[in-house]
């Protein structure tokens, strides 16, 4: 296991997580350009505050077309791709219902059937239109919303690998709440141990630990943000076509893969499809590899071809 006197850790409160990166040198320099990298990225595309390229979209909905970078436009242009996939849980117009409930914003009562049938009502991806040529986004109607919160940490730990590698560095790891990226392995370690959370445990309580060695890990979860009402838990995982929080068998998705952009795509795309059907999409896509945490207490992996997986919680089963 890793010694922690070789590892330099540093920490930042950025896109309302806590992110961590380790790093095999102690480099402050470079920790300082990493979290500086992540800043500039959350300014353009978050939603949690008035300015940044994406809240100009928002904006400007029902108005007109707007100019935006051609890095935001791609990220924008990928995550409305797979908005259009046939029932897919993915869905970057999510934003109107995503405030409706205020879920892990203080938000603690389920919305009126009347409110969000008209929140649903502006969150047709299919209502956002695209213009490659002139590089522009626009909401056809006032009130919509893009929210790229489900795939944005993924796209700028992606950028922070890139920007490791960059300045050569063989080892490293970017935690920014949920998404994992590493950067080779540890000196001397065949992998990066990346501990999988147990659901509505304490902080540092793990169900496992899974190995990789330059992959991303990233987990979502019901336990991540909710409230309990009436005996009734309402997480943040909504379904775009009910209104209403994901009802499932699956407490967690965990997925492995080269690009942690992926991982959120993927992750979102997994929890719709459920454990069967999940295993199945994945079957011809190699690269792609899942951890599913079901309510029964089953831990089940879609194949362990990029990964390894250690169970260490005896109230949970590992299916093969």
């Amino acid at each position: 296991m890793l010694t922690d006197a070789r590892v330099y850790a540093y920490s930042a409160v950025l896109m309302g997580s806590p992110i961590l990166l380790k790093l095999f040198d102690d480099n402050q320099t470079l920790a300082g350009q990493v979290f500086r990298l992540i800043k500039q990225q959350e300014n353009l595309l978050t939603v949690n505050r008035a300015a940044s390229e994406v809240m100009e979209i928002n904006h400007a909905a029902g108005q007109h077309p707007v100019i935006v970078s051609q890095p935001v436009f791609d990220l924008i242009a990928c995550a409305h791709a797979v908005s259009l996939l046939p029932d897919s849980l993915f869905n970057l117009a999510i934003g109107p219902l995503v405030k409706c409930w205020k879920i892990g914003f203080q938000g603690h009562s389920v919305p009126s059937e009347t409110e969000l049938q008209a929140r649903m009502a502006l969150t047709n991806p299919h209502e956002v239109i695209l213009d490659a040529a002139n590089r522009t986004v626009m909401l056809a109607r006032p009130g919509m919303e893009i929210d790229l919160g489900a795939i944005a940490k993924g796209y700028i730990a992606d950028l922070v690998q890139a920007f490791l590698r960059q300045q050569q560095v063989s080892s490293a790891l970017i935690n920014l709440g949920g998404n994992v990226q590493t950067v080779g392995a540890p000196p001397d370690e065949a992998g990066w141990a990346i501990g999988l959370k147990k659901p509505f445990g304490e902080a540092d309580e793990l169900i496992g630990v899974i190995g990789v060695n330059n992959r991303s890990v990233v987990t979502s979860g019901i336990y991540e943000r909710y409230f309990e009402l009436e005996g009734v838990c309402y997480h943040h995982i909504l379904n775009p076509h009910s209104g209403y929080p994901l009802n499932n068998d699956l407490l967690s998705v965990t997925v492995i893969s080269d690009r942690s952009l992926d991982g959120d795509i993927y992750t979102t795309l997994l929890y719709g499809l459920g454990v069967e059907k999940g295993i199945a999409c994945l079957a011809d896509k190699r690269g792609i590899e899942a951890i599913f945490v079901t309510r029964d207490r089953q831990v089940i992996c879609s194949s362990q071809r990029h990964f390894s997986f250690q169970l260490l919680d005896a109230d949970y089963q590992l299916v093969h």
